[in-house]
């Protein structure tokens, strides 16, 4: 299903790459006078804008409705975006495709493990309690994406392997996943903790349940292709917006009744109740310091998806331009402290 990239309107600001203390990024120029990226990162502008800091954005930003990796692969593969967010498995699927990217930006969950995105959805009947209880069943598959990385690491955990289940591929936009349990096309599907909750309120009376993964699946990325990136006044306006991101990042956990309000419930159309549990549930962001951990993890993610893919193994710190890590990291630590 392939979905379609909407363009909002650009708008126009100050084209200067100064900072609030007047200085310039280090590594990075000014930004020259006509530049603009094309962003596809929803949530993020929500909360540029219910915060206010829409307007400090200091060049022209038209924005893609669009969300998650595979859309954001979609669009830097048409030339419609520069910068976009999305899971950390993306990227590398974006690599084995031909797709040259480069990831911007990196961030995680402050308590990961009682913070999951995703659940293993269960249909009525299917008898799984535990991971060791995949043996053999019929798991919805989405190779390229998050969900698709937490069936091999679930399988993996158990001492499992792919062959030792059934592995349905299929997309996992909308209600995709949820209505394959519910019909029963499957015994186990991967669910955000939106779908979780939609799952087991219509379903939770026939016998559907979820269980816990236990394993990190919280690492999520800004990336865009390695041409924007190496364009020097694109790679200074990315700069900027690096900042920006990791600052509405840090205003999302110190406002998190405004962004429920203003994001989950106006925009995305949750029921209130709904939009608090989901807010609480996600936990809060965190923009690590270092990406060490993200690369490593990266790595790891490599090693366990290509002889899965048919994919070759390659170096993940390739994917990373670690010319943004200090920016995001400090942006997010200023902001952090001095938020109310």
């Amino acid at each position: 299903m392939r979905r379609r990239i909407f363009l909002a309107g650009a708008a126009s600001f100050v084209p200067a790459m100064a900072l609030a203390d007047g200085s310039l990024v280090d590594g990075f120029g000014p930004i020259p006078a006509g530049t603009s990226l094309t962003i596809g990162d929803p949530a993020i502008q929500a909360a540029l804008t219910l915060s206010g800091q829409l307007s400090a954005l200091p060049f022209p930003v038209t924005w893609a409705n669009i969300e998650g990796g595979p859309h954001v692969n979609e669009a830097i593969r048409a030339h419609a975006v520069d910068l976009g967010s999305g899971a950390n498995v993306p990227p590398l699927w974006a690599h084995w495709t031909g797709l040259d990217v480069k990831i911007a930006a990196v961030w995680g969950r402050q308590d990961p493990l009682h913070h999951p995105i995703y659940r293993l959805g269960i249909a009525p009947g299917a008898n799984v309690k535990t991971l060791a209880d995949l043996r053999g069943k019929r798991i919805a598959y989405a190779p390229g994406q998050a969900q698709g990385l937490i069936v091999i690491r679930a399988l993996a955990a158990a001492g499992l392997k792919p062959g030792d289940a059934q592995l349905i591929q299929m997309p996992s936009t909308t209600n995709v996943f949820v209505n394959a349990l519910a019909s029963r096309q499957v015994d186990v599907a991967p669910l955000g903790e939106v779908f979780v909750k939609r799952y087991l309120a219509g379903y939770g009376r026939d016998g559907a349940t979820a269980i816990d993964h236990g394993l990190r699946d919280d690492i999520n990325v800004l990336y865009g292709p390695t041409s924007t990136l190496q364009d020097p006044a694109k790679a200074a306006a990315a700069a900027a917006y690096v900042q920006l991101w990791a600052r509405a990042l840090a205003w999302i956990n110190a406002n998190p009744a405004a962004w429920t309000q203003g994001y989950y419930v106006q925009q995305q159309g949750l029921a209130p109740a709904d939009a608090r549990d989901l807010v609480q549930e996600s936990g809060k962001a965190l923009v690590p310091a270092s990406w060490d951990e993200a690369i490593a993890q990266e790595q790891q993610i490599v090693q366990l998806l290509a002889p899965v893919s048919g994919q070759p193994v390659f170096d993940a710190s390739t994917l990373f331009d670690r010319r943004f890590e200090p920016l995001a990291a400090a942006a997010f630590a200023k902001a952090s402290g001095s938020i109310a």
